[in-house]
């Protein structure tokens, strides 16, 4: 079956991106084995400075870097947008090489270079989206890779 793991930095504390998250991962269950990590937000004070920043995404990026399995895709404004279709081809290319995909979210400063490097950056949008929406998103949009990739119509 086909493996896919969620990393994300933070977790899910509204009730509503709970649920929608729960609904998507049921739906996906007929799809893959679908896992999602939730890793610890290192604290920061109200106005940061880049240093701390920096300091911050380092100290998150050793706790994700243990859950980096198969190809790994990063959810990063500067990656590269695709359309759903593009998506789907690209997820079940991933499928054929490496058997699972891992992707990627970050906190609300984003990720360091030591996770964005050597792997696939992925955009959703030049738009600054909050991480934890961002995690929605990418959990439909993997729903809808699945339909598209077995000819279903939801993604019309």
């Amino acid at each position: 079956m086909k493996k896919i793991n969620i990393v994300a930095v933070g977790s899910l504390k509204e009730n509503f991106f709970k649920q929608a998250q729960d609904e998507y991962l049921k739906r996906l269950k007929k799809y893959c084995e679908i896992n999602v990590v939730e890793l610890a937000e290192k604290s920061l004070p109200q106005k940061p400075s880049e240093s701390e920043i920096n300091k911050a995404l380092d100290f998150e990026a050793e706790s994700i870097l243990p859950h980096l399995k198969g190809k790994v895709v990063v959810c990063a404004v500067e990656g590269k947008g695709q359309s759903s279709e593009e998506f789907a081809r690209t997820m079940g290319k991933a499928f054929d090489s490496d058997g699972q995909i891992t992707f990627v979210v970050g906190s609300s400063y984003g990720l360091s270079q030591k996770i964005k490097k050597n792997n696939t950056l992925l955009s959703f949008s030049s738009m600054t989206f909050p991480h934890h929406l961002m995690r929605i998103f990418l959990e439909e949009q993997i729903y809808r890779a699945f339909t598209i990739l077995s000819g279903q119509t939801y993604h019309k």
